[in-house]
C-alpha cells in the first residue's frame, strides 16, 4: 500500500485540540541509538572513507568508531539523561542484548522504555525475511526485559512498502519511521492501527554531524531553536519534540557538554514533559478515544 493511502491528510490547524499530560504544552521525547555493527558486511557510517574512496570489508576504522559509542559514550550520554532525571526510550538493535549486554542492563535498570531497531544495524531492504527479522528482535528484548516492545525504530528509518503490517502483526503498536507531524498520526495496516510517533531526523545527530557536519554547537543551537517555536506554539495545542542521539556520536567528548546544556535549557522551563514512546502512545490512544 502506498504511504498516501495508510494516513489521512490532516492540516494541524483543523484538529481538535489534544488535553495535553500534566497541562504540558510540550512532550519531549529523548532517544537514544544503540546498535550493533557487524564487521562483515560495510558499516552502516563511516567517519573515515577508504583512501580509494571503495568501502571495505572489513572496515576496522568504523567499526572501532561505533564502538567507542558502547564503551565510553553511552556512559556519557547516560550521565547526562540522569542528572536530570530524564528517562528516554532506548531504540536497540536486538543483538545489542547479546552483544553488549552491559548496556542493555543498565538501561533497563533505570527504568528506558525498549524501542525495537532491527535486530542489527542494517536496512530493512536487506533482511531476507523481513517477518522473521522483527519477530527475532521482539522475541530478544522480550526475553531481556520481560516484555515486548511497543515501539519500533527501522535502522536508519528504513522501510518497504509492507513493513508496518509485518510490523502490527508482531504486535508493535508505535512507530518512529514516519517523521511527517508534530503529533502523533495513525497509519492503516492489515492488522490494525499502527500510530506514528513524531521522531526527527532534524533533531538527530547522524544527519546533523554524520551526514551534514557541522559543528558541535549546532546540536545545542538546534535543539534550543526548536524547542523555543514548539514551546510556543504548544500554548496553543500540545507539540511533540523527539531528541535523538548516539553514542559514537553525542557521547564524544566535544559535543556531550552542547547536549548537556540543552537538555538543561528544555528542562529548565514550565509546562514540559518528558515522556517516553510508550507513554506518548497510551496519553495518544487516550485522548483519540
Amino acid at each position: 500500500m502506498n504511504p498516501r493511502d495508510r494516513v489521512a491528510y490532516s492540516a494541524i490547524i483543523d484538529r481538535k485540540k489534544l488535553q495535553a499530560p500534566d497541562g504540558a504544552r510540550l512532550i519531549v521525547w529523548p532517544v537514544v541509538n544503540v546498535e550493533s555493527w557487524e564487521i562483515v558486511r560495510a558499516m552502516p557510517r563511516q567517519v573515515l572513507p577508504a583512501p580509494t574512496g571503495v568501502p571495505v570489508i572489513p572496515d576496522v576504522p568504523n567499526w572501532a568508531w561505533h564502538e567507542y559509542g558502547m564503551r565510553v559514550g553511552f556512559w556519557r550520554l547516560k550521565a547526562a539523561f540522569d542528572e536530570l532525571g530524564i528517562v528516554p526510550t532506548l531504540s536497540i538493535n536486538g543483538d545489542v542484548c547479546n552483544q553488549y549486554p552491559r548496556v542493555a542492563q543498565a538501561a533497563h535498570e533505570s527504568g528506558w522504555e525498549f524501542m525495537g531497531h532491527g535486530f542489527v544495524q542494517m536496512p530493512m531492504h536487506q533482511v531476507e525475511d523481513q517477518a522473521a527479522g522483527i519477530a527475532r528482535t521482539v522475541q530478544t528484548i522480550e526475553r531481556f526485559t520481560g516484555s515486548p516492545p511497543a515501539g519500533w525504530l527501522g535502522p536508519g528509518l528504513t522501510q518497504t512498502l509492507d513493513t508496518v503490517d509485518l510490523l502490527r502483526a508482531a504486535g508493535i503498536r508505535y512507530i518512529g519511521d514516519w517523521v511527517l507531524d508534530d503529533q502523533p498520526v495513525p497509519i492503516r495496516t492489515a492488522h490494525g492501527e499502527l500510530i506514528a510517533m513524531p521522531y526527527t531526523v532534524e533533531l538527530n545527530d547522524i544527519p546533523m554531524m554524520a551526514v551534514q557536519h557541522h559543528e558541535s554547537e549546532v546540536l545545542e543551537r538546534r535543539i534550543r531553536d526548536s524547542f523555543d517555536r514548539l514551546y510556543q506554539e504548544g500554548a496553543e495545542h500540545v507539540r511533540v519534540m523527539c531528541i535523538a542521539v548516539h553514542p559514537f556520536l553525542s557521547g564524544v567528548p566535544h559535543r556531550i557538554a552542547y547536549l548537556e546544556r540543552a537538555l538543561r535549557y528544555v528542562a529548565g522551563h514550565p509546562g514540559v514533559k518528558f515522556m517516553t514512546g510508550r507513554q506518548i502512545l497510551d496519553w495518544y490512544l487516550e485522548q483519540a478515544a
